[in-house]
């Protein structure tokens, strides 16, 4: 299973949010590039970078992520989300260093951007982010729900050929109970791979995570809180499930 340590840019800071509040924010360094190095460092395969200001509609940190990319992105895949809401602004996003786009809003709200990020860049390159909030599809950095279920969103991309699902559960997002890994193995029935996000408090939800058959889990607050360490987490990731 992959894990990916995460990194929440906004105003070029490094940040958590709880529950996808803006309101509700916590700075944890001013150096997202020297984040990156450091989970680089330890042993990270992937890293999780979403530009919040960008998913807001407040600016962008692109910069930031290309120094991100420029920096790690030979040694480690960045996988990148956050307000790509058109196909032109997803292939700008793949830029060298950046492995892989998640495509949120648009993928619920314009049912034609994924088939055209596929066409164009291929199944590895996208992923869709589906972010639910009482089963409903959360759209606009989570500021406005959708009439779409979570698993009718995911069925109509999978039927477009996408073969990585980012599922979150807002309500749990940054707030250390867990992530849905019910929700999380009811999506991957449908036949794409799927990294759960959202609520990891420590490494038995690693684990968890891994013997449930996901395909892979990010790691936000509870690496920045010290709850987990990344090498941990990474072997707790990597280890064979226990029969």
């Amino acid at each position: 299973m992959d894990l990916f340590p995460a990194i929440d840019i906004r105003h070029g800071r490094v940040v958590r949010l709880s529950q996808g509040e803006a309101t509700r924010q916590t700075v944890y360094g001013d150096d997202p590039v020297a984040v990156a190095e450091g989970f680089a460092a330890l042993g990270a395969q992937w890293i999780h970078v979403v530009d919040l200001d960008r998913a807001f509609g407040d600016g962008d940190n692109t910069a930031v992520v290309r120094g991100i990319a420029a920096r790690v992105g030979g040694q480690v895949r960045v996988q990148l989300g956050g307000g790509l809401r058109s196909v032109e602004l997803a292939r700008t996003a793949l830029a060298p260093g950046v492995s892989r786009v998640v495509i949120g809003t648009a993928a619920a709200l314009d049912p034609a951007v994924v088939p055209g990020v596929l066409a164009l860049e291929g199944p590895e390159r996208i992923a869709v982010g589906i972010d639910a909030r009482d089963g409903l599809v959360a759209v606009r950095g989570w500021t406005e729900r959708s009439a779409l279920s979570a698993e009718a969103l995911a069925q109509r991309v999978v039927t477009d050929g996408v073969r990585t699902l980012i599922y979150t559960d807002v309500a749990r997002d940054g707030m250390l109970t867990g992530p849905d890994l019910h929700g999380a193995r009811r999506l991957q029935a449908l036949g794409a791979g799927v990294i759960a996000s959202g609520g990891v408090s420590g490494v038995e939800d690693i684990v968890a995570a891994r013997d449930a058959g996901l395909a892979g889990v990010i790691v936000g607050r509870a690496l920045y809180a010290g709850r987990v360490e990344l090498r941990e987490a990474l072997a707790a990731a990597a280890a064979m499930r226990e029969h």
